[in-house]
Parts: structure tokens; C-alpha cells; sequence
């Protein structure tokens, strides 16, 4: 799997079909997140943007190869292993965007409260959007693997469906999303970081069963 991994990470990193997502989910914290504004507000407005850079990177991912190399890769190590190691490194870039951006929100920011009054711990706000992010980074992980190949093989159904499915995560009540998203915001009223470690587990769950699916399609479609 570790070879796999390599292979899929490079071929991302080489193909910069990622640098559109990621210019465009830095232009939405630019414009989005200012200097001195209420650190778990910014949080909550950087992780909600995440969720679907990780579903367009899963996506890039899920694309990259021409289909004569994709069919050597899962000749050789199987088509689940293949699809498997496809959404683990869109997956892994998305938390390493997201850990960068939590990083940076946590540095300009004003660890404060809504209205500023009260004191927020720094790191214990920059955790608690870590596990913000990491629900936004599952999630999405999970909408990109249920709207790209070879579940959805046409751009013309997969692209809408997505980016649907996207904001359906965030705004959906009993989404792990809204909830994650919605502890922030009411820590940042209160002025206490949250730990939405029940969110985290559910987009877990909802990952886990999302990539299990598309490699069972990837099995059967071979």
C-alpha cells in the first residue's frame, strides 16, 4: 500500500490539477478570514470551505491516470487496493491543507470570543479546529468518493452531484459537518473550544463506508 500511496501522491503533485483547489480555497480564507477576527469563527469558516476542496481533490485524484495505466495499477495490485490508495492520498493532502490553514487562521486571529470579551486559549482552539477540519476533510473525502469514478464515470452528472452533495453535508441537519461547524461557532459566543469528538467519529463512519463502496465498485467493474 505504502507504493501505491507514493504512486498516487506523485502523480497529483506532478499532474497541478490540485493547484486550482487549493488557490481557490486560499482566495476564500483570504477574503474570508481577517486579521484579529474571533479564532474559532475564523475556524469554523476555513473548515467549511475544506470539505469541498476534498471532494474536488478526491475527484483529481480519481482521474488522474489515463485508463491504460489504471488498468496496469489494478491488474498489478488489485482494483480495490487501487481505488483504495486513489482516495487515501486525496485524502492525506486535504489534512495537510487543512492542518496548514488551521495553523495559519489560529496565528492571525484573535483568540477571543464573538464579541471579544472573553479569552480563548489558543491551542486549545487551534485542536479544536484540527478536529473541525479532519470532519470536513472525511466528509468530503466521502462525497468525492460516492460522486467520482466508477461509481459516476460522467463530469456532466458527477461535477453537480458533488458539489450538491457538498453543501448538502454542511447545511444537512444531523450532518457531522453542521454539528463540528456549529460547536465552533457556539464556542466562539461562549468563549470555550469545543471537542466534537462525536462528529469526528461519525464522518469517520460515513468515510469508511463511502470508500468501502466505491472499492467494491472498482472490484466488480475491474
Amino acid at each position: 500500500m505504502n507504493a501505491l500511496l507514493h504512486y498516487q501522491s506523485a502523480l497529483l503533485l506532478r499532474s497541478q490539477r490540485w493547484l486550482a483547489p487549493v488557490i481557490l480555497y486560499a482566495a476564500f480564507l483570504a477574503v474570508g478570514v481577517q486579521s484579529g477576527q474571533p479564532v474559532l469563527d475564523s475556524l469554523a469558516y476555513a473548515a467549511a470551505a475544506l470539505l469541498p476542496v476534498a471532494a474536488w481533490l478526491v475527484r483529481i485524484c480519481a482521474t488522474n491516470e489515463p485508463p491504460a495505466a489504471r488498468s496496469c495499477v489494478a491488474a498489478a495490485a488489485g482494483p480495490s487496493r487501487a481505488q483504495l490508495a486513489c482516495l487515501l492520498s486525496a485524502f492525506l493532502a486535504t489534512a495537510v491543507l487543512g492542518a496548514l490553514a488551521t495553523v495559519v487562521v489560529a496565528v492571525i486571529s484573535d483568540p477571543a470570543s464573538t464579541d471579544h470579551r472573553t479569552a480563548v486559549n489558543r491551542l486549545a482552539a487551534s485542536g479544536a479546529g484540527l478536529l473541525a477540519m479532519l470532519v470536513s476533510a472525511l466528509l468530503g473525502t466521502a462525497v468525492g468518493a460516492v460522486t467520482s469514478p466508477p461509481l459516476i464515470r460522467s463530469p456532466g452528472r458527477a461535477v453537480p452531484l458533488m458539489l450538491l452533495a457538498s453543501l448538502l453535508a454542511l447545511v444537512t441537519t444531523g450532518s457531522p459537518a453542521r454539528a463540528a461547524l456549529t460547536a465552533l461557532v457556539t464556542g466562539s459566543r461562549d468563549g470555550v473550544a469545543p471537542v466534537p469528538l462525536l462528529p469526528v467519529a461519525v464522518a469517520a463512519g460515513l468515510a469508511v463506508a463511502a470508500v468501502g463502496v466505491a472499492g467494491a465498485m472498482a472490484a466488480r467493474r475491474g
